[in-house]
């Protein structure tokens, strides 16, 4: 009995950590699309920006929301990774991880520690000097800034390079990560393989997307 109650929770838990991660990805497209009108267009980046920026039901709900998600999905990772351990005290002695796994699915808490870093560098740069400047400064509202904001960030060689390999990263996590949620949920029907291809190709097109957007603005300021 204690055994069925450990794996139900054993799969809730990977339940959970599937559906946040789904969360995230949809943020994460959103956010891709915005920064990319960065650079065909600053007008229409600062319009969009301004008003992700002063929306009252983004900044007091759906910020929020995204930000629990956040820390629940890398809290969850870290206690399904303390838990696989935990199953397998003893180390496979002629275990080789390279003929049985890929190295995203073998270091996903790597990937998801350098990942989580970024996302501290993240808030740094752009969350924290947001609300500084609308909740602490209480400076006027300014919808022409934020694309010179954005193309301050990556004026730095050093700052560049180290988002660019954090999205590297991200493919990599998101390519074992968007597989493993549908098998958390037990998706299996005539779509799966569609949405596993669309996953592969989500987790290549939207990191290195990022990685464009970066390298752009820091040879074009």
């Amino acid at each position: 009995m204690a055994k069925s109650g450990l794996l139900k929770s054993s799969i809730a838990k990977k339940v959970a950590m599937a559906l946040s991660g789904l969360f995230l990805m949809l943020f994460l497209a959103q956010h891709f699309f915005i920064n990319m009108t960065s650079v065909f267009s600053a007008d229409v980046f600062n319009s969009i920006s301004h008003f992700m920026g002063t929306n009252p039901l983004i900044q007091f709900v759906l910020q929020p929301i995204l930000i629990l998600g956040v820390v629940f999905h890398f809290i969850m990772g870290f206690v399904l990774d303390i838990q696989n351990k935990k199953a397998r005290p003893i180390a496979y002695a002629t275990y080789n991880g390279a003929a049985n796994a890929s190295w995203a699915s073998r270091n996903m808490i790597i990937s998801g520690s350098v990942i989580l870093a970024f996302l501290a560098l993240h808030f740094y740069d752009f969350w924290f000097p947001e609300i500084v400047y609308k909740y602490v400064e209480f400076r006027p509202a300014d919808e022409t800034r934020y694309a010179h904001e954005l193309a301050e960030k990556f004026v730095s060689p050093v700052r560049t390079g180290l988002y660019s390999l954090s999205f590297v990263l991200l493919s990599l996590h998101l390519q074992h990560g968007f597989s493993s949620s549908f098998q958390s949920v037990g998706a299996n029907n005539k779509y799966t393989k569609g949405m596993k291809n669309f996953g592969l190709w989500f987790s290549v097109i939207v990191p290195l997307g990022f990685v464009f957007i970066a390298l752009f603005h820091h040879f074009n300021h």
